[in-house]
């Protein structure tokens, strides 16, 4: 045996170790380290006997030969290896010629397959990349792309164009209905594209009264529609901040009425004073050509309280000056009417004076206008007041009060003409 081993350690010191694959070298260490380990670990708990199945070495090579030839001087690094070595040199491969271990030649082999195998795929590389370098450089491709290009410009110019002509027209929309909206508050839509005059009485030809009855439709109409969220709004109780917004918008609805007013008084105050364009039970209960503003402060307290001394006293100041304003505006009204009703009845009237007296009474006439005119300014100023003396939740139900008030006097007339009514009796013919 130690001229087995001394022979091994000739051999191997016979090897330069220069001329092993470093790579190779290095895996076989590895395995054999993992192995130990394995080993090792199995070891630990010798409850029950355990079978560790050596590593077969290759044919005609014994593990001693290839453990004494990993070392520069035939030994093992390690007690526990050399003495592993000594095991592996115990069980010897079956008697034979001793294979050398793999040269210089077989070294050089791996290395030239793996630069043939990076060579390989580099040329793979080059050789696609210059596919595509060919069909760039093609001019019908280069020709497509161009043409594609051009096209994509082409789209987003359209695109932009077409984005800025949706934004022109949604711009002149707004404007147009602006215009609309300062049409109908200034009364041009009343007549036929200029100012409308004054006229005494509706023509046939003159379309006035119908266009003020139609325009008061639909305010009754998106009136009633925001008097239905204000009082879903307070049913639901929300706060103040979201009430607010619905309080404004009502008033900004009566706003449009009276402006609305406004131009139906300077076109045909006469149509606005008769009331024709409300029902008859809010006929009965017109006041120059509107509501009566101290009746619409008797309403709203029935439906605001409670109030605070503050509220209260506010309230009765300002009752006290609409009661004292629609005095003075009654008195001037009928002072008016009187004056219009002597003028017209003035006995011996020439021909040659009658143009005189009818300017007169024209006069006149312009004259009850403006006092429709200021008692619109007071129904505005009076909700105005409310508005700023009572809080945000009180100012609701101020604006459904007075809201119900009118309504309840449309289905009152309603209900009056629907009636039943009774078989005439013998005087009646």
């Amino acid at each position: 045996m130690m001229a087995a081993s001394s022979t091994m350690s000739k051999e191997s010191a016979s090897y330069d170790m220069a001329e092993f694959d470093q790579s190779a070298i290095f895996l076989y260490l590895e395995d054999g380290h993992d192995q130990e380990q394995q080993r090792q670990t199995l070891n630990i708990f010798p409850s029950q006997p355990m079978h560790v199945a050596e590593p077969i070495p290759a044919k005609g090579v014994s593990m001693g030969m290839v453990t004494a030839s990993m070392l520069p001087n035939g030994n093992s690094s390690s007690p526990k290896r050399q003495e592993q070595g000594g095991q592996h040199r115990s069980v010897a491969a079956p008697a034979g010629p001793v294979v050398p271990l793999p040269s210089n030649n077989l070294a050089k082999d791996n290395r030239n397959s793996l630069t043939k195998k990076e060579e390989t795929s580099g040329g793979k590389g080059a050789a696609s990349a210059g596919i595509v370098q060919e069909r760039v450089k093609d001019p019908k491709t280069l020709r497509r792309l161009a043409q594609n290009r051009e096209a994509a410009r082409k789209s987003r110019l359209r695109k932009k164009a077409y984005i800025q002509q949706l934004e022109t027209s949604r711009i002149r929309l707004s404007q147009l209905e602006q215009q609309v909206q300062v049409a109908r508050v200034q009364g041009v839509f009343l007549g036929t594209g200029e100012q409308p005059g004054f006229s005494s009485a509706p023509s046939p030809g003159n379309n006035n009264a119908a266009v003020f009855d139609v325009e008061y439709g639909r305010w009754v109409e998106e009136h009633s529609k925001l008097m239905f969220q204000l009082r879903a709004a307070l049913s639901e109780h929300l706060a103040d901040e979201q009430l607010q917004s619905f309080v404004n918008g009502g008033m900004a609805q009566h706003e449009e009425l009276l402006n609305l007013k406004g131009a139906m008084a300077r076109a045909d105050v006469f149509h606005l004073l008769s009331g024709v364009w409300v029902s008859p039970a809010e006929r009965c209960f017109l006041w120059l050509g509107g509501f009566r503003p101290s009746e619409v402060i008797k309403v709203m307290l029935k439906h605001v309280e409670p109030l605070s001394e503050g509220q209260i006293l506010g309230i009765y100041q300002l009752q006290q000056l609409v009661q004292e304003r629609e005095e003075a505006l009654n008195h001037s009204m009928e002072a008016t009417q009187q004056n219009i009703s002597d003028i017209v009845a003035a006995p011996d009237v020439a021909p040659a004076t009658f143009m005189g007296h009818m300017s007169l009474a024209m006069n006149k006439v312009a004259a009850m206008e403006s006092f429709v005119m200021q008692a619109d300014g007071l129904r505005q100023q009076t909700l105005h007041k409310l508005h700023h003396i009572l809080t945000t939740r009180q100012a609701a139900r101020c604006l459904l009060a007075i809201a119900d008030y009118f309504h309840r006097l449309r289905a009152l007339s309603t209900l009056w003409v629907a009636r039943p009514r009774q078989d005439d009796g013998p005087g009646l013919q």
